[in-house]
């Protein structure tokens, strides 16, 4: 059986990264049996998780566990999909990925409110006496990799403007389906339904997450992805 390592739940969140998230749904959809197991970062090969075994093979990042769901087992996650719409999906899915991922990021560590409310928890296992500076050590280092990637270097407002011009995009490109694949999930669901379920997480103080609220269609696609896939973590949600 297939073991996905992932942080587990966190934030209200079936897991605090969007990346294992897209992993456990990639994994549902593929309608393969596995089961869960927290990870070890330290153990990690990428020092990242999320990451598979199967038949004691590891498998590091959600792309390539992706890739290789599909070569080991037979998968075809944009079945009945032609090569343009395939091409369009593989584009989200990175826009997904190398923007909106920073702006989350950026939400979540640099904002101080949010800090504490989220990743401070990350924490606990640290010492009392050397977390604030363990905590201040990583969020520099956070700070470096936001710097480096460009989108800490934009302003609040600019980091919306992005954010919105991605989410209109997103909007266009989903249409009137149930999901990017049509009637049935294609591969870029379980980035954007990752995205968009860490995106709405009601938490954090988030910007980004009015602008999704601000957008119907990606809520009630929210709603499906967690109804479906997701369903005892919904039933909570829902009975809170």
């Amino acid at each position: 059986m297939i073991t996905l390592h992932s942080f587990g739940p966190g934030f209200g969140l079936p897991d605090p990264s969007p990346f294992c998230i897209k992993a456990e749904l990639l994994l549902k959809i593929s309608g393969l049996p596995y089961q869960r197991a927290n990870g070890d970062l330290r153990r990690a090969p990428k020092r990242k998780l999320p990451l598979i075994v199967d038949d004691g093979v590891t498998i590091a990042d959600s792309s390539f566990i992706r890739f290789h769901l599909e070569s080991r087992h037979g998968i075809d996650f944009d079945a009945g999909l032609d090569a343009e719409r395939r091409g369009t999906l593989w584009a989200l899915e990175k826009m997904l990925e190398d923007q909106i991922y920073w702006i989350i990021v950026d939400e979540r560590w640099m904002d101080d409110a949010n800090f504490a409310r989220g990743p401070a928890n990350f924490f606990k296992p640290v010492p009392a006496p050397l977390r604030p500076l363990i905590c201040a050590m990583i969020r520099r280092k956070v700070r470096r990799n936001l710097d480096g990637h460009g989108i800490g270097r934009h302003s609040p407002a600019e980091k919306m403007v992005l954010a919105a011009r991605s989410l209109d995009a997103i909007v266009g490109i989903l249409g009137n389906r149930d999901y990017l694949g049509g009637e049935a999930p294609a591969g870029a669901d379980a980035t954007l339904g990752a995205f968009m379920i860490a995106g709405l997480c009601p938490l954090f103080d988030s910007r980004f997450r009015e602008l999704v609220e601000a957008r119907p269609s990606l809520v009630a696609y929210a709603t499906r992805i967690k109804e479906r896939f997701f369903p005892v973590a919904e039933a909570v949600r829902q009975a809170a």
